[in-house]
């Protein structure tokens, strides 16, 4: 029996084994539902062991719990690849917005509708099809690398506990690569691979005058003034082309390719169907002499997420206000650290701190960015897994969301690969997330295919 007709008997198990792990609220940033979690890495732990897994663990952490499992190749010297995914899942409010209960698994048509169908539930769960598949078509009875899974239980809580849990059990999960399924295609009938996710920063600034509001008619336009000086601040982080203007923030990232950029370019993008989803923009803008693709995916940020200070109630208050605040946050891209960025917001926000001011800069640790070359060993494997998969070309994107992906990366000294089928339409996060059932068996399809393209490509 070959891989899809292995995959089309056995897919009514399938979704039937998915919509029961579906339907545990495994919210991990409830503390209500963390014995749903727990609940969840149970039930998970037991499936994989009924798929064949010799080795299934429930790992602790100072939080909630995740799962590995390693099921080894027959030929102790194979490759060994990590799948990595999550089985916690988002909050559901509102719930006036869900047409059906969100833990209620419910099929539409060729839609498969619940919390965590997509994101992330639906797409690490395809690997245990296909490594079945994979051995089936094969008549093998252990994969042709040694796979190993590890399923976290805090994703979208933060991954909080996640770095200390690598560097813990960074023997037990070492790899030549990892294999991330928790992203998405451009579209169901064009296949794509993302090759990295931005990363986040983010600072606080509060300019301080007078010690009180001052009366404006006593000393306006004779003292310095926190909210001009404020808004000069943030009307100088952009240049007039678009450009973030921290000493030295774009030294380390890595430019697009020429190869990349044909490629993002070949994507069917329509601006003003996505600028409708942009909650009706007017326009696109951005850094010039890149796409809008490329500004999401590819190009650091700096955006001003908020700015207050003096009087805002009803009615006039003529004052000098004594502090105004603003609250920033930095896309960042490969090649760029959080560290090295705040440092750079510091020393910005001293230059442009007029004399009688004092300003403070409060940053949080921030996210690292992270990035798969498209000519890297892995991705190609993984695009010629789809390739087959699918029976047509793979394209390339990136996300603009961040994750703990950099993490894997570093802690574990591996490379990494994202394969995955979820649409940017699936709603995940949202009120009716929902994942295409045949783009998840087809991701299986891919998944069978993997293994035997990266024996052979990482030896």
């Amino acid at each position: 029996m070959d891989v899809p007709a292995y995959i089309e008997a056995n897919k009514g198990r399938f979704f039937a084994d998915l919509k029961e792990w579906l339907a545990i609220p495994s919210i991990s940033g409830d503390p209500e539902h963390s014995g749903d979690v727990r609940r969840s890495a149970e039930w998970l732990a037991a499936y994989l062991r009924d798929q064949g897994f010799p080795t299934v663990e429930v790992w602790e952490t100072a939080g909630l719990p995740s799962v590995f499992a390693e099921w080894p190749a027959a030929d102790a010297d194979a490759p060994v690849v990590l799948v990595y995914g999550h089985h916690d899942v988002q909050p559901v409010e509102p719930l006036s917005e869900w047409d059906t209960d969100p833990f209620t698994p419910t099929e539409k048509g060729d839609r498969l509708y619940g919390r965590g169908a997509s994101d992330d539930k639906g797409q690490i769960f395809f690997h245990a099809l296909g490594i079945r598949a994979g051995l089936a078509a094969s008549g093998a009875t252990a994969p042709p690398v040694t796979i190993k899974m590890l399923v976290e239980g805090e994703e979208e809580s933060g991954s909080v506990h996640f770095a200390e849990l690598l560097r813990t059990r960074r023997e037990r999960l070492a790899c030549d690569t990892v294999v991330i399924s928790d992203t998405t295609m451009w579209a169901a009938d064009v296949p794509s691979m993302c090759t990295g996710m931005r990363g986040l920063t983010e600072a606080e600034i509060t300019m301080f005058g007078a010690d009180t509001d001052l009366h404006s008619g006593s000393f306006g336009g004779a003292v310095p003034n926190p909210l001009h000086a404020m808004t000069e601040l943030l009307g100088a982080l952009h240049d007039a082309d678009g450009r973030v203007m921290l000493p030295g923030f774009y030294d380390d990232v890595v430019p697009l390719t020429d190869e990349e950029r044909e490629l993002f370019a070949r994507l069917p993008f329509d601006e003003e169907t996505w600028l409708r989803t942009a909650g009706n923009s007017g326009a696109a803008s951005g850094e010039k002499g890149f796409t809008t693709l490329e500004r999401v995916w590819a190009r650091p940020t700096a955006e001003v997420n908020g700015m207050w200070g003096g009087h805002t109630g009803p009615g006039g208050k003529t004052i000098v206000p004594k502090e105004a605040h603003a609250k920033l946050s930095f896309r960042l891209v490969a090649g760029q650290e959080p560290l090295k960025v705040q440092e750079q917001i510091r020393v910005f926000v001293q230059e442009h701190t007029p004399p009688g001011l004092r300003a403070q800069v409060q940053t949080g640790g921030g996210v690292r960015p992270c990035f798969s070359p498209i000519d890297s060993v892995g991705v190609r494997a993984a695009r010629r897994a789809m390739e087959k998969a699918f029976g047509k070309e793979v394209l390339f994107t990136r996300e603009g969301g961040s994750g703990p992906e950099a993490d894997l990366a570093d802690i574990l000294e591996a490379p990494l690969v994202f394969m995955a089928v979820g649409l940017n339409d699936d709603r995940i996060h949202a009120p009716n997330e929902k994942v295409e059932m045949p783009l998840l068996l087809k991701g299986a399809e891919s998944a069978a295919y993997l293994w035997e393209e990266l024996a052979r490509a990482l030896r």
